[in-house]
């Protein structure tokens, strides 16, 4: 859905600080706090803003290893299945479809690296996994939500 300059950048203020109140919101962009309140309630309302959230900082929380794992299917395995697979695990906190040879791209947090060998081991054991491929990460350099694309 397109947005209008007001609504971007209401978006863009809501990405950064979600807790921002519709009279802060109303203050930065121009309009009443209820002006506000009924764009952010249109935007939810059309599927533009989905909810609110926090990011978390995941070493904070105890994941010191983060991981991409590429997984490879035996067979044509629907999307709906490795979802349902992978859904189980805690530790994946992303999960795609992907164009190239694998099937499937997995974001893996774990305490450390036993506990992500241990999950690995566990995908790996879903009977439409022929292998698996990791890559570790050694330093995040870049983290951002989403917002809309640049006009």
């Amino acid at each position: 859905m397109p947005l209008d300059p007001l609504d971007e950048e209401i978006v863009a203020l809501l990405v950064d600080d979600a807790r921002r109140s519709y009279a802060e919101l109303g203050q930065r962009v121009g309009l009443s706090a209820s002006a506000v309140k009924r764009r952010v309630d249109r935007l939810r309302a059309e599927g533009a803003i989905t909810g609110f959230t926090v990011r978390l900082d995941p070493a904070a929380l105890g994941w010191t290893v983060e991981a991409y794992v590429e997984i490879y299917c035996r067979t044509q395995t629907a999307p709906s299945v490795i979802r349902v697979a992978v859904a189980r695990f805690p530790e994946v906190v992303e999960a795609s479809t992907v164009s190239g040879d694998a099937n499937a791209v997995l974001r893996i947090l774990a305490t450390d690296m036993r506990h992500f060998e241990q999950v690995l081991e566990q995908i790996g054991a879903q009977p439409f996994v022929a292998r698996t491929k990791s890559v570790l990460v050694l330093s995040p350099l870049l983290r951002r939500p989403s917002s809309p694309p640049p006009q």
